[in-house]
């Protein structure tokens, strides 16, 4: 079984991508995967790990852990300016393919329009929507791996040619099972 913790990274622009990251970790490895955040973070010296409020050396350092840790990552690439759009729902339905899937943690509270498409892209693969709930990244350890790496993926993507954004990616890369693009 599996949890699936999502998270996006540049919904809120006008041009360049979003990208929507899907952070898959088998049950036995979640409880290794959370205490891992949670001592990159007190080694770092912060309180919760998160992308936007980083400087690049914190970045830089939290990823550098995170990179030994047992996921696997899903990624959708989509066009700015985001919609809560069939395009979102299609590359939900793209991703999540296996069923064997214990929870699904969504970062953030959501409009009710984008649940009931994430809740139908489940129910069209099969998988119970009981097993989706939306959280902070605060309670699960877990999201904010989703939130790095969204992050990273998102500024490689809209800056291929930033050196920081090249090595950042370049430690997530091999993670990638799979993407999705608009």
């Amino acid at each position: 079984m599996r949890h699936i913790f999502i998270d996006e990274s540049g919904i809120h622009k006008k041009d360049g991508v979003s990208t929507v990251v899907l952070v898959y970790v088998c049950v036995d490895a979640l409880k290794a995967l959370d205490r891992a955040v949670l001592g990159a973070e007190s080694d770092l010296g912060i309180e919760a790990f998160h992308w936007s409020h980083s400087a690049w050396e914190v970045r830089d350092r939290f990823m550098r852990i995170i990179k030994r840790l047992d996921f696997s990552l899903k990624v959708a690439i989509l066009k700015n300016p985001f919609k809560e759009s069939v395009d979102y729902a299609h590359a939900l339905e793209y991703l999540i393919a296996d069923k064997d899937i214990s929870s699904i943690i969504i970062d953030g509270k959501k409009s009710d329009m984008y649940e009931r498409r994430i809740k139908r892209a489940l129910g069209l693969k099969g998988i119970s929507i009981r097993k989706l709930k939306t959280s902070n990244d605060e309670s699960y350890p877990a999201l904010r791996v989703a939130d790095a790496c969204a992050g990273v993926i998102r500024c490689y993507n809209d800056h291929p040619s930033d050196k920081r954004a090249i090595r950042l990616y370049g430690f997530i890369s091999r993670k990638i099972l799979d993407t999705f693009k608009e």
